[in-house]
This record gives structure tokens, C-alpha cells and sequence, in this order.
């Protein structure tokens, strides 16, 4: 056996050997046994092998502390009672009330070892000394109960300190506070609060850090009732009921506290106010420079504007130059031509003249003249150059030949305008007598036209359905008992404006005659005639157009409206409410005595 190990070490030597001096290769190695404790720990921990190693030197360093530290006695250590352990001082009861929660399990224990060393009840039996035990090394021994007693460690300060507080001396009354309450935090790297001189960053991930702070700190150890002592499975389920409610009531208060620490830290920090001027001072730049590039684009924009409309002036200038020189040019030579015609005219004026109208006798002389006359109208410069350069060269009968040519082309030409003429206006009446009669072929006396114009001016445009309105007003009043549809009145009224002006006359002239003639004999009576009771004596009756706003206003306006009856009268012009009112119960009335009339009638027909 020692020859087998002594042949493996030397191989295993060898094989060390040559892997030194050779090229490197990379070898997968996996940790076994105490390697493998170590290598979980740095990896849960994400720690390297040589930061473990120097957490050693600590853990080492620090078992060397151990060895130092001075115990201090409680003072009331031997009339502790053991079953009252939830009011005790657990690191007092040990002596390490200076070390507290920074003691070590080495330490807890040794202090442990040296205060039962001291007070062994054997030892205080034999010296006739009351004996006393105590259950503190089971709390904190034990890592779970040990930080339930540091959750509430009962040395510890819980104030927060207030805005007034922190304001002259923010650091040095909020630093500490932040520092005492970082040993509650979940993670280790816990932010400081910095200085006056801290940049954004900083104060901003202090803020982000405690805002959304995570505490490890619970409460199990003020638990009221013990689930160990229940008698059945049932009260040990309400026991931990009452506790987790407890517990998460406690939990509420706690983060409350942290919030409000960090809130009253955030109103007073004067990092925050001057990153929030700084913040204000650099948008209020931006929209500065936003304002002034808005501007410089605006006048850019302005600029281009006031090229273009003087480019564009300039060349309306050069156009209107340009048709004035096209103008004048047209002007002269509209005068020369004027000229030119009058000197023609002039000229077969003047030859006819002399040759006597080419008559006889005084008539027909004058008949030429006329004649004459139209030529010098009608006829062109080239047709009044032409002829007289005939009437110039020819004897006196080829001028008369082509003078009584000329009128007769011009006689023609007059006549064929003039039926023209006739055709045109007969055309005209032909088209206003198949579109004016409207409604499907059904024609138009002078009463209807009369109403149509009326009802055109009683409901002027901006009226609400117009041309419905006037339909219905016609087919209401209109004698000849023919239905008219808006269609069929807006046909007639285009017709009526297409009218010549005689023909407007005539009917307006028609309309007059036949109001003359109704009105001509007036009863008696009529004098010595009584206001209706209907009116109440008033002497301006409710037209037609007041009637229809009145209807629309009480529409507008239902019975909940608020101050109704002024808001009609406001919609009705030359109305006031006291009219709208009484208009209204008018109308009422009316309506109820038709109504009644209708019953009687259809009781009578049932008959």
C-alpha cells in the first residue's frame, strides 16, 4: 500500500511538473467537500476566491477581537425572571451591550461560557446565594430568533425628524438618521447621503434607494400569543392568524416611518431645490430658444412673404404697364379708325349730296337720305371705302346701282336680326309658359303670383326651411285649391325674377286694381267699431311672421326653462312678455275650442 501511494504521488508530481513547463490547457475542475461549501458561498454571494479569502482574514481578525472584548455585567442580571424573556436585554443579560447587533456568534458565545462560568447555580448553591437562570443564548444562538429580537431592538431610536428640524441643518439632522436606518435595508450597499456638493446622479439614486427601500425588519418577536402553547390545531391556526395580522399592521407602520423619513428629507434637502431651479432655469432657456426660433422663423417666413408680394407687385405693375401701352395703342388706333369712318361717312354723305340722293323730287330724296344714314351705320370702314371709291369713279347711275345695292344687303340684314329678335322672346315666353305653370303642369293665375310674391317678402332668406314654409303658406291661402310643392315655388319665383320689367309692372299694377276694388266700399260701421275682447283693446295685431317665431320660441323654450317667457320675448321682436303670454293663452283657447267642435261634430256624425 505505502509503495502504490508513493508510485501515485510521484506520478501526480510528475504530471504537475510537465503541465508547468508545457503550453497551458484549460482544465474543468469541480470543487468537492469543504472546496465545494466555499465555492456555493461565493457564488450565492457573488464573491471571488480572493475575496473570500480576505472575509477569512477577517473572520479570523475578528476571532482574534473576540478574545479581547470586555464583558459588562448586568446590573440586575441576578433577579432577571426567565420566563418574562420577551422584556429582557438579551446583550445586556450577556454583557455586550456596546457590541450589540455588531456582536459575532464567537463572541455571544464566549460571553455566554464566561457569565455561566461565573454564576453557575452549583456555585451560588454552595455560597448560599439565591439561584437564577436565563434563556439568552437560545435567542440569540439562534440566527432566526436573533434577528427577530434586532427587529425590534428596543435601543433603537425610531424618531424622524421633522421639516423645521432639517432645515437650518439638513446634514448633520438628517445624516445620521438615514445611517441608523440603513441596517434595516435588504441590500448592503446602502447610498449615503451625501454632501451639498453631491451631483444629480448621486442625490437622485439616494432618493430612488430609499424610495423604494426594502426591510428585512419584522416583528414575530412582539407576537402576543405562542402557537406552541395551543391545545389544538385549530387555535394554533388562530394564534398565527393573529399574529401574521399583527405582524403586517406592524410592517405598515414601519415603512409609513420610512416614507415619511425620506419625504421630509426630500421637502428640506436644498440639493433638490437647486436642481429644481437649475431644471427650471434650463426649460424656461429652452423655451426661450424655442420662442426665438419660432420668431427668426416667423420673420424668415415674413421676409419670403413681403419678396413675394413685391415680386408679385412688380409684375402686376409691369402687366397693368404693359395693357396701358396695349390700351393706348388700341385707343389710337380706335381713333384713327373713328376718324377714318367719320371721313368715309363724311365722304358718301357729301357725294350722295351732290348727286341729290340720286331723286328726283323732294320725297324721295328724303327717303334716300335715310337710307344713307343706315349705310353710315351699319357698314364697316372696308364697306364705306369700298362704295365710295365706286360712287367716285362711276357715272351717276352705277352709283345709284350700288348705293340701292348696299341698302337693300342692309335692309335684309335688319329684318333677319329683327325676326331673330321675335323668335328669341317667343322662345322665351314658350319656356316660362311649360316651366312657370309648376306643380306638375297645373298653371298660375295673377291671384297665386300675388301670393307667391308675397310670401317670398313675409319670409325673407335665413328663414328655417324656406321654401317648405312658403309652400305650405301658399296652399293655405291660395283660392284656385292647387297644391304647391317648394319645387314647384322655387321654379316659379326663379321665373318671376327672369320676368322684364314691364311684365312686373303690369302684374304689380293688376294686384293694385283688384285691392282698389275690394277695398273701395268700406261699411259704416266700421268707425264706431269696438276692439275685440280678443286682443284686449290692443291696436297691433300678431302677424303671420311674429305668429311662426312665436310657435318656434315656444319650442326652443320648454316649460323647465328658466325665466321662459323673457327668452321668448327677447326671440320675437317688437314683443313683450306680457303679449307672448297672452298670445299664448289665446292660442290655447283656440285650440280647446276646436277641439270641443270636432267632439260635437263626430257625436253628431255617431248619431
Amino acid at each position: 500500500m505505502i509503495i502504490e501511494r508513493n508510485a501515485r504521488e510521484f506520478f501526480v508530481c510528475t504530471l504537475v511538473f510537465f503541465l508547468c513547463f508545457s503550453a497551458s490547457i484549460q482544465v474543468l475542475v469541480e470543487p468537492v467537500g469543504r472546496w465545494f461549501e466555499a465555492y456555493i458561498r461565493r457564488r450565492n454571494r457573488n464573491l471571488s476566491a480572493s475575496f473570500q479569502e480576505l472575509e477569512e482574514e477577517e473572520s479570523s481578525s475578528e476571532e482574534e477581537d473576540d478574545e479581547e472584548f470586555q464583558l459588562q455585567e448586568h446590573p440586575m442580571l441576578r433577579t432577571l425572571d426567565p420566563k418574562d424573556w420577551k422584556n429582557q436585554d438579551h446583550y445586556a443579560v450577556l454583557g455586550l451591550p456596546h457590541l450589540r447587533y455588531k456582536a459575532t456568534q464567537r463572541q455571544i458565545k464566549a460571553a455566554h461560557k464566561a457569565i455561566v462560568l461565573k454564576h453557575h447555580p452549583d456555585k451560588r448553591k454552595a455560597a448560599g446565594e439565591q439561584i437564577f437562570t436565563f434563556c439568552t443564548i437560545e435567542i440569540l444562538s439562534d440566527p432566526v430568533k436573533r434577528r427577530a429580537f434586532d427587529s425590534v431592538d428596543p435601543t433603537f431610536d425610531n424618531a424622524v425628524p421633522s421639516k423645521s428640524e432639517g432645515k437650518e441643518n439638513f446634514f448633520e439632522v438628517f445624516s445620521p438618521v438615514f445611517e441608523r436606518n440603513a441596517r434595516w435595508s435588504s441590500k448592503k450597499l446602502v447610498p449615503y447621503l451625501g454632501t451639498a456638493e453631491s451631483s444629480f446622479e448621486e442625490v437622485d439614486s439616494f432618493y430612488s434607494f430609499w424610495y423604494n427601500f426594502d426591510s428585512w425588519r419584522e416583528f414575530s418577536y412582539l407576537d402576543e400569543e405562542e402557537k406552541e402553547k395551543a391545545e389544538c390545531r385549530d387555535e394554533r391556526r388562530w394564534i398565527e392568524k393573529q399574529n401574521r395580522a399583527s405582524r403586517a399592521q406592524r410592517k405598515k407602520e414601519e415603512m409609513n416611518r420610512i416614507r415619511t423619513l425620506v419625504d421630509s428629507a426630500y421637502g428640506c434637502d436644498p440639493r433638490i431645490k437647486k436642481f429644481k431651479e437649475e431644471e427650471k432655469a434650463r426649460k424656461e432657456s429652452e423655451k426661450k430658444a424655442k420662442v426665438e426660433a419660432k420668431k427668426k422663423e416667423q420673420e424668415e417666413k415674413e421676409r419670403a412673404r413681403q419678396a413675394e408680394l413685391e415680386t408679385a407687385r412688380l409684375a402686376k405693375q409691369k402687366e397693368e404697364e404693359e395693357a396701358r401701352q396695349a390700351a393706348q395703342l388700341a385707343k389710337k388706333e380706335k381713333e384713327v379708325q373713328k376718324k377714318a369712318i367719320k371721313k368715309e361717312r363724311q365722304k358718301l354723305r357729301t357725294t350722295c349730296k351732290n348727286w341729290n340722293y340720286f331723286a328726283d323730287n323732294e320725297a324721295e330724296s328724303v327717303k334716300m337720305m335715310e337710307e344713307v344714314e343706315k349705310l353710315c351705320d351699319r357698314l364697316e370702314l372696308t364697306s364705306l371705302q369700298s362704295l365710295n371709291e365706286i360712287l367716285t369713279s362711276g357715272s351717276k347711275e352705277e352709283s345709284k346701282a350700288a348705293v340701292e345695292k348696299q341698302v337693300q344687303e342692309v335692309n335684309a340684314l335688319l329684318q333677319k336680326e329683327k325676326e331673330a329678335e321675335v323668335q328669341a322672346r317667343q322662345a322665351a315666353r314658350n319656356a316660362e309658359h311649360a316651366s312657370g305653370g309648376g306643380g306638375g303642369g297645373k298653371g298660375w293665375n295673377e291671384d297665386d303670383l300675388q301670393l307667391l310674391i308675397k310670401a317670398v317678402n313675409l319670409f325673407p332668406a335665413g328663414t328655417n326651411a324656406r321654401w317648405e314654409v312658403i309652400a305650405n303658406y301658399m296652399n293655405l291661402h291660395s283660392t284656385s285649391g292647387l297644391k304647391r310643392t317648394a319645387k314647384d315655388v322655387i321654379n316659379k319665383a326663379k321665373n318671376l325674377q327672369k320676368l322684364d320689367p314691364l311684365q312686373k309692372d303690369e302684374i304689380n299694377k293688376k294686384a293694385f286694381e283688384k285691392f282698389k276694388k275690394e277695398h273701395t266700399s268700406v261699411p259704416p260701421s266700421i268707425d264706431n267699431a269696438l276692439p275685440s275682447e280678443r286682443f284686449d283693446g290692443n291696436a297691433n295685431p300678431w302677424t303671420t311672421e311674429e305668429q311662426k317665431l312665436l310657435e318656434q320660441a315656444l319650442k326652443t323654450y320648454p316649460v323647465s326653462t328658466p325665466e321662459r317667457w323673457e327668452k321668448i320675448a327677447a326671440a320675437v321682436p317688437g314683443r313683450t312678455k306680457k303679449d307672448c303670454m297672452k298670445r299664448y293663452k289665446e292660442l290655447v283657447e283656440m285650440v280647446k275650442a276646436k277641439k270641443a267642435v270636432q267632439e260635437q261634430v263626430a257625436a253628431k256624425n255617431k248619431k
